[in-house]
Order: C-alpha cells, then structure tokens, then sequence
C-alpha cells in the first residue's frame, strides 16, 4: 500500500465477487479475484484487474491480502449488552436468560446505564469493522421512555460511523393492551424506528400479528419479528407472519429473526413455509452463535451428569437462499444472559456460521450474508455491503489471503478504513465498565 496526500493505492488484493459489481479480473474457485484498489480523498476511484508491471502495482504490492467492505450486523441487542458480570444466566438456558435480564433490567436500566454498555458496544463493532447496526430495544414499560431517548441520543452521537437503526421488543401478548400499544407505536415512529415482536403460539396470535401489521401499515413502518427461537416443532409463527403478510398485502420490509424450529419440523410444513416467505418482502437473520449456546441445552443436573445437545439451533438458510429468500447472520446478544460470549465481530460471526451452516464447498454468495443482504434487509443505499468506484472507502483489509487463511484466526490485526483513512481505533478496555458493576453491588 502506498499513500500520498490522503490518498491510498493497494496492489494485488484479494476482492471477492459478491462485493464487486462486475467482476474485470479473474477469479478463483472461491470468488477472489486480483485487483488494485486505488482511493483518493476518501471515495475509491478505480478497481482493476492486476497487471504486472502497471503503475498501480509498482512498489505497494499487498501480496493477495483481502479486503471485504465494512460489516453489516443487522440483528443486535445493545440495550442488554455486557451485563454478564453483574448478572449471569443461571444455568444456560432461555428461560434463565428471560429470568435473569428481566431482573437486572428491573433493577438497573437508567440512562446512564444503557448509554454507557452501548456506548461500550458500539466502540467494540466500530474497531471490529462494522459501518451499520439494527439493534432491538426492550420496550415494556417502563422501558420504553428510557431506552428510546438514550438510542436517538446514540445513533446522533455515532452518525458518521455507526448508521444505528432501533426496533421496538415486545412480546406478542403485549400487543392485547391496545391503548398503550398505540403510545409505543407513536414512539418507535418519532425515532424513525421499526415495529418489532417476539412472537409465540399464543391463542389469539393471529389477531395480534393482524394488529402488527395494521399499525406498521397506518404509520408507514417497516417490521422486526424474533420467530420460533425454539425447538417446539409446533411453533409455526415465522409462517403465521408470511400468511399476515399476504393478507395484509404488505410491502415494505420484513426482517426476521432465529426461525430455530424450522429446521426441526417436517418437509411439507418446511415446503408450505418457506413457499409463503418467497412470496413476501420477507428477509431471514439466523444468530449462529447465540443459538447455539441456548438451543437444545440439556440439564446437567441428572445423573448421568446432562445429555450433550443434538441439533445446532441455526434455521434452514440453504433451502432460503435456494428460493432467492434474503438471508442473512448476525450477532445477536454479547455478554449477557442470552449468550455469555461476543464482541460484535462479524468475521467471527462469519466464521461461526460457515462452520455450523456450512457456509463453504462452495463459498457461492453466502458472504453477501454479512455484507450486502443484512444492507438490503435495513434498507440502507447500495454503498453499504459493496465495494464501488464513487463510493466512501470504508472496508477491512484483512491477513488472510483465502478463506481458510482468513477464518482460521482472529485477524486481531485487520486494519479498518473509513473514508479512506485507517481508524487505529481499539477495542475498549473492560474496566470501562466496573464502574455499572461496582454500582450494582
């Protein structure tokens, strides 16, 4: 690499086709191809294909190192982050995760609390790489009226670097308290936010996702759902949304989270559902590494000593993406009841979902998963997820110069551009926090 002025030239770095819009260069078996990437006053201005001897190559050669457009994480929850230390799942499992977070929710949620752990989050994902995030905000009251504000605070406060989107986080049942439910509508739409549920096999929940989409069509929003995050094979609601939909001919974009029990029902009702999401504007984010640490957790109390779980707790993106469904992963919970682990890193994201979606033998297009389609889910510009001449320079150059070189270790020394310029940014020290943890004592 060199640079001259604010103005950077990378010879012979790896780009892959599902970040390019056509492809000039050859490419190999895994969708890399040899380019120079030249920038300059932070917008990239050319990429072409690597020529031995051209100016571009002279003296800065990268050695086929790759680079991926900035992540898009569109499924979080900053909201929860990093409470762990203060208030741990008790024995792994979803129940103790919705116990554990009501109680520190109930106990500890101000505004200073929660703009502190997002803040925390926020730095994490920008070092890592990460140029959008949608995050979900718990919104049973009293909640709403703190955590709304600190998010429209936050997503100011980040402008530029983070575009962060909020989407509200009730139970379904919720939804029956109409007069209220109104209030949190009007809320989420003064932030520019997006109608969001949990969504379970409640007696009446057909009524209430009719009420769900009736509101988003009044008030002109888009819709979060978190769906069938178990493995009840009697849980349905993912098609129960698809069906609502159509009845309700609705347009804008639906994004839909975890769909566990999918993958543990029959092949007609997996036929009959997936059929109905094609025909919606429906997009799909598995959470990998979050449902692989709550799914299928088995008691270890017995006297055997526990049983080891037997399914992965990812829903079926293959058959998805087969349909031409928009799939996408993402990292979910960090540091909290609901997964004790994380850091808001997409490549480990990434990496995790190749390696329990199988995400390779072929590579295809499920690296858009973290990178075009989560942009395409938020409805963010075609900027985001792509690497295009006129566009900011914002990407990773990464070590690795394959696959297995670049999902085989950390990459703990990635750089991360943002209009062109390297961030040095670091990830905050956990100490930054002692001070919430310290006060919860």
């Amino acid at each position: 690499m060199t640079e001259d002025g604010g103005n950077l030239a990378f010879a012979r770095v790896r780009l892959h086709e599902t970040a390019l819009e056509t492809m000039t260069a050859e490419h190999d078996v895994d969708g890399f191809g040899l380019y120079d990437l030249t920038v300059r006053d932070g917008r990239i201005v050319a990429i072409t294909p690597s020529v031995d001897g051209s100016p571009a190559s002279s003296g800065n050669d990268m050695g086929g190192r790759i680079v991926l457009p900035a992540f898009i994480d569109c499924h979080t929850h900053l909201d929860k982050g990093h409470i762990w230390p203060r208030r741990p799942n008790p024995d792994g499992t979803f129940d103790g995760a919705l116990t554990s977070v009501a109680e520190d929710r109930a106990m500890h949620w101000s505004a200073d609390d929660v703009e502190a752990r997002m803040e925390f989050a926020l730095k994490c994902a920008y070092a890592h790489g990460t140029k959008a995030i949608r995050t979900h905000l718990d919104s049973a009251r009293p909640q709403e009226a703190i955590s709304w504000p600190v998010f429209e605070m936050m997503r100011e406060r980040w402008a530029g670097r983070i575009s962060l989107q909020g989407s509200c986080l009730i139970g379904i049942e919720m939804v029956r308290e109409s007069d209220w439910y109104e209030t949190l509508v009007a809320r989420v739409k003064a932030a520019g936010g997006v109608l969001g549920t949990v969504t379970y096999m409640v007696p009446d929940v057909e009524a209430l996702l009719d009420r769900v989409f009736e509101a988003a069509i009044e008030n002109d929003l888009e819709l979060d759902f978190h769906a069938d995050e178990t493995g009840d094979t009697a849980a349905v609601t993912l098609r129960l949304i698809a069906e609502a939909a159509a009845r309700h001919k609705f347009e804008r974009p639906i994004l839909i989270g975890h769909c566990c029990a999918l993958a543990r029902q029959g092949d007609d009702e997996v036929r009959r559902t997936l059929d109905l999401v094609a025909e919606a504007p429906i997009s799909v984010v598995s959470l990998p590494m979050c449902n692989l640490y709550l799914q299928d957790r088995r008691p270890q109390n017995s006297s055997d000593g526990g049983t080891t779980p037997r399914w992965r707790g990812v829903t079926l993106l293959h058959e998805m993406a087969a349909r031409d469904i928009n799939v996408c992963v993402a990292s979910d919970n960090t540091r909290d009841p609901f997964y004790a682990y994380g850091d808001l890193d997409m490549l480990e994201v990434y990496r995790m979902a190749t390696r329990t979606i199988h995400f390779d033998h072929p590579v295809g297009d499920w690296p858009k998963t973290v990178l075009a389609n989560p942009a395409r889910a938020m409805t963010l510009d075609g900027s985001h997820g792509r690497l295009r001449v006129g566009d900011s320079a914002d990407f990773v150059l990464f070590e690795g110069r394959s696959w297995t070189e670049l999902l085989s270790r950390p990459e703990s020394h990635r750089i991360v551009y943002r209009n062109g310029k390297p961030l040095g940014a670091k990830l905050p020290d956990y100490s930054e926090l002692d001070h919430l943890m310290e006060q919860a004592k």
